[in-house]
């Protein structure tokens, strides 16, 4: 039987994982199966947009929030207990601000490489990450915290 310090969101495995799969994968289909080529956007200005999105999915929606939960005693990886609800800083504007991140990250890619693919399997990326993950959290923190958390929820949207 698990004690409350053992208990936590039920997620099996890391997160980010979905997001390299999803790079990966979206290229190797553009690699095969081509799409939409001839909007291919400069290579210079690619590198520039897609860099910049990613960089600031990184550190405004994936580095700021795991520091946050860090100052607060707290261990960003998903599957460790969790002591309190953070709702500063990125908390504020999203729940997943993470996950946001890893989702915008690539998007970030997508443009670099300019591959269609990685758009279109983004949406399944992020639908994943809700499945694999986020909806376990959900669950963890509403048993947890019960009225407190579930008041969050009503002012703080899941994604944006």
């Amino acid at each position: 039987m698990e004690t409350e310090i053992q208990k936590a969101a039920a997620v099996k495995f890391p997160p980010p994982v979905l997001p390299v799969v999803t790079i990966v994968a979206g290229h190797l289909l553009g690699r095969f199966i081509p799409v939409l080529s001839e909007y291919d956007l400069p290579t210079p200005a690619r590198y520039w947009i897609g860099g910049l999105i990613a960089v600031a999915a990184v550190l405004i929606l994936v580095v700021w929030p795991a520091r946050q939960f860090q100052q607060s005693g707290q261990d960003p990886k998903p599957w460790t207990p969790t002591p309190e609800i953070v709702v500063h800083g990125p908390f504020k504007f999203t729940r997943n601000p993470m996950y946001l991140g890893m989702i915008i990250f690539c998007i970030g890619f997508a443009v670099i490489l300019s591959d269609v693919w990685i758009l279109i399997l983004t949406p399944v990326c992020g639908w994943l990450i809700y499945y694999f993950a986020i909806r376990h959290e959900e669950a963890y923190l509403e048993e947890k915290f019960g009225d407190a958390y579930r008041a969050y929820k009503t002012g703080v949207r899941r994604w944006v």
